[in-house]
């Protein structure tokens, strides 16, 4: 029996029945502004079909929305967020370089620093916050391969460094 098309998008089941500009709009997510960048860089750079993207922050405008570590200052949910909104981030400079999120094929890599203290193994629950919001948007069938590490410290203080690499039309 169908359960309506909404409940098959939010499971995450990979299903083709919305497009990833569709499935922002039915989760209700709007996307910041695309992030400046901190330096001397481009925020995002194709080679190909390969969109590469800097280390994406917990920012809004020019500032951190979390500061400190894992272990110390923060908790496991607390930079489960900020992983959650380097992910949106992510996903505004996506957009604002292809014009749509729709034009991204694949995720072929996440990438998650989390700075933490002391003996701290945390590290796949936080990067989980971006993991569960692009599999939400592009589905499951698109989840990328990832790699999770804990670090002394990030730029600006923040807990968490998102490094996404799409495949791209």
């Amino acid at each position: 029996m169908d359960t309506g098309s909404k409940d098959k998008i939010l499971s995450g089941n990979g299903s083709r029945l919305a497009t990833a500009e569709q499935r922002l709009i039915q989760l209700g997510i709007k996307l910041p502004a695309p992030p400046e960048p901190f330096g001397i860089y481009a925020e995002a750079v194709q080679t190909g079909n390969l969109l590469f993207l800097t280390g994406m922050l917990p920012t809004a405008g020019r500032a951190a929305k979390f500061i400190g570590r894992l272990g110390a200052e923060l908790g496991v949910e607390a930079c489960h967020e900020a992983a959650r909104l380097a992910a949106l981030n992510a996903l505004a400079v996506t957009r604002q370089h292809l014009g749509s999120l729709d034009k991204v094929t694949r995720i072929v890599r996440l990438g998650m620093a989390v700075a933490t203290s002391g003996d701290v193994r945390d590290q796949p629950k936080v990067a989980d916050g971006a993991s569960e919001l692009l599999q939400d948007v592009f589905g499951k069938d698109k989840n990328p391969s990832r790699l999770v590490y804990g670090v002394a410290s990030l730029p600006l203080g923040t807990p968490v460094e998102l490094e996404v690499i799409f495949e791209v039309s």
